[in-house]
């Protein structure tokens, strides 16, 4: 097991694309941590840095006490699982599992202890025989994380690896790696733009957008306390309602097409503000009552579990949750935002306030 500790990582490319700004990160021994963010925010270039296969414009990496700018890939004691398995098509599981060990010269005695370990613990002991064409999508994952496993690295990285994979499955196997990496205890870093990964997930995440490491926390500091509008956008589905907004230093913000709200504390900033609310603290009412305000009932979203009540406040669409036994009779409700539930953020640079 390794600590890993990013130090001013920045990267850009021979066209001047800044791909990663100057970047700090340090993560524990043991720890999985998850970077997400959408499409080109920088999250696999850092990867593939740590990693060895991206070239570093500035900054050190370090994996346990070792700066590894310089190492090659292979110097730096790491084990990769792929979006796409990158498994050899012409030999069998075992073989696949077993080439690493063979070309650092290790027993065939060691080679096959390791083998049939990791092919225990990813249950993949009848599939050594076959050839990757033979299994599925999940098999072939597995396969791909016993290569790694039987290397027994410092530090595991995850390039997207289940993407490939459909919701079912997707959803069976982030719980099998989070439980197999808690009892391997390998500091590890995974890659994802699925957002329900990475708070289901992580031990922390990492939020990344244009190239910048936006917020790092807990899966709860991050959708409880997002430090900007776009984590709050971007973590939470459906995501967080925002709206503006304007405080004028008396006690209340003044919501845009709403009305006045009140504030548990007072903001940090005069004037222009933004306001957010998650779709779960909304709270709607059949009939008027004190701070409560008018809304058309644009539609409703049947989810099984629950309810998402859509409308709109002025042109800017607005989603409430609701539970099964909240009836809703008619095209208008009333709803209630607590002062509690209010996140506040500057309207110029979009961070928490």
């Amino acid at each position: 097991m390794a600590q890993v500790v990013i130090d001013k990582v920045r990267k850009i490319y021979p066209n001047g694309t800044e791909a990663l700004s100057p970047s700090d990160l340090t993560i524990k021994d043991g720890e999985f941590i998850v970077l997400v963010g959408p499409s080109g925010c920088g999250k696999s270039t850092l990867l593939r840095m740590v990693a060895g296969l991206e070239e570093i414009t500035e900054g050190t990496i370090s994996i346990g006490e070792r700066v590894v700018n310089a190492l090659d890939p292979a110097e730096r004691d790491i084990a990769m699982v792929f979006q796409n398995y990158a498994l050899y098509p012409h030999m069998s599981v075992y073989n696949n599992m077993a080439y690493g060990l063979k070309n650092r010269g290790r027993s065939k005695q060691d080679i096959d202890a390791a083998v049939q370990k990791a092919a225990k613990l990813l249950h993949i002991q009848q599939f050594l025989d076959r050839r990757p064409s033979q299994l599925s999508g999940g098999q072939r994952q597995r396969v791909a994380m016993g290569r790694a496993i039987v290397r027994d690295p410092s530090l595991f990285l995850f390039d997207e690896p289940l993407s490939n994979l459909d919701a079912k499955l997707r959803n069976q196997m982030r719980i099998e790696i989070k439980k197999l990496q808690r009892e391997l205890g390998v500091t590890s870093i995974y890659v994802t733009h699925d957002q329900i990964e990475a708070m289901t997930m992580a031990d922390r995440i990492a939020v990344l957008n244009t190239g910048r490491i936006e917020q790092v926390g807990t899966p709860s500091e991050i959708y409880h306390k997002p430090a900007s509008i776009f984590v709050a956008g971007f973590m939470g589905a459906p995501p967080m309602n925002i709206l503006d907004a304007r405080y004028n230093g008396n006690g209340g913000l003044e919501i845009t097409d709403l009305g006045k709200v009140a504030v548990d504390h007072t903001p940090a900033v005069m004037g222009d503000i933004r306001v957010g609310i998650r779709p779960e603290s909304v709270e709607i009412h059949q009939e008027k009552t004190d701070n409560t305000v008018a809304m058309k009932v644009d539609f409703l979203e049947e989810l099984g579990a629950g309810r998402l009540l859509h409308t709109t406040i002025g042109s800017t669409p607005f989603i409430a949750h609701l539970d099964n036994d909240h009836s809703i009779d008619g095209d208008h409700v009333f709803a209630h935002l607590p002062s509690r539930a209010l996140h506040l953020f500057d309207a110029d640079t979009g961070r928490r306030v």
